[in-house]
C-alpha cells in the first residue's frame, strides 16, 4: 500500500525520482524559510519533504515559537510517529527506494533527525544539523553526521555540540561538525535578520550539498 502524504511541503526537482531528504523544521513550525530550503534542495537534485509537525501554526517571536514548541514536548511520541510516516511515504517516492533517505533538522528538528537516525537505521543513511543537538544511543544508527554550529549559541552550548560528537564517535560514526566562527543561533534563517550570517550559510550549504551527494 502506497503512503499517503503527510501534511507537510513537497518539493520535486523536475528530473523527477531523486534521492530523498527528510527536512524537520525549526521551533517557528513550517514557515516560507524551511518550505524555501526544500524548494531549493529541489532544485539541486533531490526530492524534500519537510512534514509540518505542529499543523499549520507558525510562530514569528522566540516567545511564541516556544509556545509552540512546549506544546510538542508534550507530544513527542505522536511527532516521532508523523515522523516515521514521512520517512516511509518520501522512501517510495526517493530514488534510493529500499535505500536510505538523508534528513535534515534545524535547531528543535535537529534532535528529531538524531532520534530517526538511532530509531530507523536501515532508511536513514546521512544526517545533517543545523545548531541542534540530541542525547541518543547511537550504537544501531548506519548513518554519517554533518553539523553545522554557531559559534556564539545561547541556545546551544558547546559543551553539547562535544557530548554529541563523542557519543557519535563512540558508536563508531562518520563525523563532520563545522563551528561558524562570529555567528549565533538561525545563521542559517535569513528571515532571522539579527542573526541571518551569508557568508557562514553559503557555506554551510556548499558543505551540506557536498555530503548529501557523496553520501546519498
Amino acid at each position: 500500500m502506497t503512503e499517503p502524504q503527510p501534511d507537510g511541503f513537497l518539493a520535486v526537482p523536475a528530473t523527477g525520482r531523486e534521492p530523498g531528504v527528510l527536512v524537520l523544521h525549526a521551533w517557528w513550525g513550517l514557515n516560507d524559510t524551511a518550505r524555501g530550503f526544500c524548494t531549493r534542495l529541489a532544485k539541486s537534485g533531490f526530492i524534500a519533504f519537510a512534514p509540518d509537525l505542529y499543523h499549520g501554526k507558525i510562530a514569528d517571536t522566540i516567545a511564541g515559537a516556544e509556545t509552540l514548541a512546549r506544546a510538542l514536548s508534550t507530544q513527542s511520541f505522536q511527532a516521532q510517529t508523523e515522523i516515521a510516516a514521512a520517512t516511509r511515504f518520501l522512501n517510495e517516492r526517493s530514488e534510493s527506494n529500499g535505500g536510505g533517505l538523508a534528513v535534515i533538522g534545524f535547531s528543535l528538528g535537529a534532535n528529531y533527525a538524531l532520534e530517526l537516525s538511532a530509531a530507523d537505521p536501515e532508511h536513514i543513511r546521512s544526517v545533517v544539523l543545523f545548531y541542534g543537538t540530541g542525547d541518543n544511543d547511537f550504537t544501531n544508527s548506519k548513518a554519517a553526521y554533518l553539523g553545522h554550529f554557531a559559534e556564539n549559541d545561547e541556545f546551544e552550548p558547546k559543551s553539547s555540540v562535544d557530548e554529541l560528537e563523542a557519543a557519535l564517535r563512540k558508536a563508531g560514526r562518520p563525523v563532520n561538525f563545522h563551528t561558524y566562527p562570529g555567528t549565533g543561533h538561525w545563521f542559517f534563517e535569513p528571515d532571522r535578520s539579527q542573526a541571518y550570517n551569508p557568508a557562514a550559510a553559503g557555506l554551510a550549504w556548499d558543505r551540506t550539498l557536498e555530503f548529501l551527494k557523496h553520501s546519498l
